[in-house]
C-alpha cells in the first residue's frame, strides 16, 4: 500500500470521527430540551459509518482504496422520557413534559471514544510521515 493511500484512509477516518464528535456535541447541547409532546421532543442523532472498499474505489475514479465515510445521520429510536413538571409552560394538562432521549453519560463516553479514534488516526499519519522521512534518509546514504 502506498503511503499516500494510508494517509487518505487515516484522513477519511478522522473526518468521520469529527462528524461523530460534532453530532455528539449537538446531542449534549440539546440534552435539557423539553417539548409538549413526544413527537416534538429532541431525539439524539447518531452518525452511521460505512467502509470504502477496494471494489468500490475501482468503480469510482478518485476514491481511495479504503477508508471510512459517513453514510447518514440517523435519529436514535430510544423512547423519549415523560417528566412531571407542572410549572413548565410546555406542560400538558396533567403537568407532564417530554424530555429528550439523551443519556449524557453515554454521550460523554461516545465523545471520548470518537476523540480517541481521532487521536489514533493522527498517530497513523505521524508514523507514516516518519516512515517517509526515514526512507528518504536511507536513499541518501
Amino acid at each position: 500500500m502506498a503511503i499516500d493511500k494510508m494517509m487518505d484512509i487515516a484522513g477519511s477516518a478522522m473526518s468521520a470521527q469529527l462528524v461523530r464528535m460534532n453530532t455528539t456535541a449537538s446531542n449534549l447541547a440539546n440534552a435539557g430540551v423539553v417539548a409538549s409532546s413526544p413527537d416534538g421532543a429532541y431525539k439524539a442523532k447518531r452518525a452511521e459509518f460505512s467502509t470504502i472498499l477496494q471494489q468500490a474505489a475501482a468503480r469510482q475514479p478518485g476514491m481511495t482504496a479504503g477508508g471510512v465515510r459517513v453514510n447518514q445521520i440517523v435519529e436514535d429510536n430510544t423512547p423519549v422520557r415523560q417528566v412531571f413538571d407542572p410549572g413548565s409552560p410546555q406542560a400538558d394538562a396533567n403537568g407532564y413534559v417530554w424530555a429528550s432521549n439523551i443519556n449524557p453519560m453515554q454521550e460523554m463516553i461516545d465523545i471520548m471514544d470518537a476523540s480517541r479514534a481521532y487521536e489514533n488516526n493522527i498517530q497513523v499519519i505521524v508514523t507514516g510521515k516518519e516512515l517517509m522521512i526515514r526512507t528518504l534518509d536511507v536513499t541518501k546514504a
